[in-house]
């Protein structure tokens, strides 16, 4: 592939600066990571700018929003303990399970079609959406929970499908902890340590997987893209501290409805470029 000229590289730096932002106010405001603003940003960057097919495309973006993730899951769950807004023993519970889930999701990431990644990503993110807008919350927050065969078989299928969707858990383990009757902000808080666990291996997977990938942009180490990464982590984690403050400050139903509400546009989104492609 040829390298992008001056121009492109300078949009695409612009449309990382933007999902950096944003990302990092959604990864402390909801406890995601920020892929679910990062994975469409890059998405259509490379396919609009760099002109890369959006098979390819779609894995470059996932890749490089899970490392991403790896920095601004640190910084918002930093700032959620700070608050006391982790369950440490839920994580603990939760953590080799979920790191399964990433293994398989990352190997399956790295050599399905991308085409396959943009539908799954579209429809977990509308199956998401509409239970966070439309369920009512119990009147009375009592946390349950599974057996632990049932935690470890849902802390596979998550990391499965957050490693393959390039994001950091939230879109999954936010909702099933908001079911099981946690408080918003726990699971808010709990999800974005748990991103740091979807992201560390997911990236190291991706990155070795893509090294015989031809066709990839510049500035690329396997399906991560370094510039893209290097422009968006700073700003993620800066404005991740934003979003956790956010949270703490605003109403329960109000964060769900707001967690709901770009979920369903992301979808939206994803549905129409699978569709186009």
């Amino acid at each position: 592939m040829e390298f992008m000229d001056l121009t492109s590289i300078g949009t695409m730096a612009a449309i990382s600066i933007a999902a950096g932002v944003f990302g990092g106010i959604l990864a402390g405001l909801l406890g995601v990571g920020g892929g679910i603003v990062i994975v469409p940003a890059l998405y259509i960057a490379l396919t609009q700018i760099a002109l890369i097919n959006a098979d390819l495309a779609m894995q470059i973006a996932v890749a490089t929003s899970l490392l991403t993730i790896v920095f601004t899951s640190l910084s918002s769950g930093m700032g959620h303990y700070k608050r006391g807004a982790i369950d440490f023993e839920l994580l603990k519970l939760w953590a080799p399970s979920i790191i399964l889930g990433v293994i398989i999701g990352s190997l399956l990431g790295s050599i399905v079609s991308g085409y396959i990644l943009i539908g799954i990503f579209a429809c977990v993110a509308a199956i998401v959406a509409g239970d966070m807008i439309f369920r009512k919350a119990p009147a009375k927050v009592e946390p349950r929970g599974f057996s632990r065969p049932v935690w470890a078989g849902l802390g596979v299928l998550a990391g499965t499908i957050s490693s393959m969707m390039g994001i950091g858990g939230g879109t999954v383990c936010v909702p099933l902890l908001s079911f099981l009757g946690y408080d918003i902000r726990k699971a808010v808080g709990t999800s974005a340590a748990i991103g740091f666990v979807i992201g560390l291996p997911s990236a190291v997977i991706y990155g070795f997987s893509g090294q015989t990938q031809e066709g990839l942009p510049p500035f690329s180490l396997g399906y991560i893209n370094l510039l893209a990464a290097a422009i968006i982590i700073p700003l993620s984690t800066s404005f991740a501290r934003l979003g956790v403050r956010i949270a703490h400050s605003i109403p329960r139903e109000t964060l769900r409805l707001v967690f709901g509400m770009f979920l369903a546009i992301t979808s939206l989104r994803m549905f129409a470029d699978l569709i186009g492609s």
